[in-house]
């Protein structure tokens, strides 16, 4: 059951100048005025009438989205925290959350948010790496991102990193710096996105001119995959991978390219439950093979028998596999084994298994 719940207000693009070539919000925001305060009041409003009566929720914030909050002038920043804080106050959210650019951050800027009870700072990072960043159009390099980071925890803030997958100039070996850069940062959460090539942005101009070439799906997962694990076991929460297409929609809905995905997270995660469970199977029934079988993966020289994996009740659409696809890889590798998968008390990200004649789990 869900326990934390995010009333997204959505500023777009307003608060930055800049031009990254993945980005086409000046397009969409040249159609639309400045968000009002009686708009952030409604949106709210709406919100909260739905989520009263849902039991369960522990947590309800207020988020700030789609643009650079703190690059808002100063006092439009404040009137917009000023209505969320009359929210915490009152008891009716618990939090404020926000997302920016590692460049408008500075002790100004932080002050104020602290004034107006702002709980969690997002950073649009995206990479480490120099020449991705320069390739990308950001504006800023990675000594920004540090000085910013750092500045930000030292107010007490919960942090958050946001990391691109596949931009212009980048690798498998740049994003993995990337995640272990954010490794050593510490954040509490963080969110992985695949580049997705949108109209009216200068990677959709790269991309047609033969300058810029998308991930296709399978890298986009695997890269990720990679990530994911250097993060999640470092105890960060990833909190998002992948667009939302209700995030496309509102960003002009066409795209090129392959990385975007309605189950993006199930790919990725069901990825790394099937490593999980390859790897239990092995180092628990390897051992039960029958006398003089070879030593290597070979189902034939496997006795018949019973196992069970179990996951917690999150990840068990992870540990199945998007439409069911690891239920049946692993019933092709493993012919001779009949394969249960419940649910059970475990972290999320974690998969167990248990063999029919010996119910203790082993745990990855």
């Amino acid at each position: 059951m869900k326990k934390h719940a995010i009333i997204p207000i959505f500023i777009p693009h307003q608060g930055c100048p800049n031009d990254c070539v993945f980005c086409n919000q000046k397009t969409i925001t040249a159609r639309q005025p400045d968000v009002t305060g009686d708009e952030i009041r409604n949106t709210i409003e709406t919100w909260l009438s739905t989520l009263t009566n849902r039991p369960g929720i522990k947590t309800i914030e207020i988020a700030f989205f789609g643009g650079s909050f703190t690059g808002l002038p100063m006092e439009r920043q404040s009137a917009y925290l000023e209505i969320a804080q009359d929210y915490k106050q009152r008891g009716l959210v618990h939090k404020i959350h926000l997302s920016t650019r590692p460049d408008y951050i500075d002790q100004d800027i932080l002050d104020n948010l602290k004034a107006y009870g702002t709980d969690t700072i997002e950073l649009g990072v995206q990479s480490f790496d120099e020449k991705v960043l320069k390739a990308s159009g950001r504006g800023h390099d990675s000594r920004c991102v540090y000085e910013a980071a750092s500045l930000i925890q030292s107010y007490g803030f919960e942090l958050g990193i946001q990391l691109m997958i596949g931009l212009p100039e980048d690798s498998l070996k740049k994003c993995l710096y990337s995640a272990r850069e954010t490794v050593k940062i510490g954040p509490s959460i963080a969110r992985l996105y695949p580049t997705i090539v949108i109209e009216g942005t200068h990677l959709m101009d790269m991309y047609k001119k033969g300058l810029y070439a998308p991930l296709t799906t399978e890298e986009a997962v695997s890269t990720t995959k990679e990530m994911h694990k250097i993060l999640m076991d470092a105890g960060i929460n990833i909190i998002r991978v992948g667009l939302k297409s209700s995030d496309l929609i509102r960003d002009g809905g066409q795209i090129s390219g392959h990385t975007f995905h309605p189950a993006f997270r199930q790919l990725v995660e069901g990825e790394i439950a099937r490593e999980k469970m390859t790897q239990l199977v092995e180092e628990t029934t390897l051992s039960r093979r029958q006398p003089g079988s070879s030593a290597s993966p070979c189902w034939d020289s496997y006795e018949s028998q019973e196992v069970t994996f179990f996951s917690s009740p999150g990840w068990f659409s992870c540990m199945i596999g998007h439409k069911a696809c690891n239920k049946e890889y692993m019933r092709q590798a493993y012919p001779e084994l009949t394969i249960r998968y419940q649910t059970h008390d475990l972290p999320d990200g974690s998969i167990a298994i248990a063999v029919a004649d010996n119910p203790h789990l082993v745990v990855k």
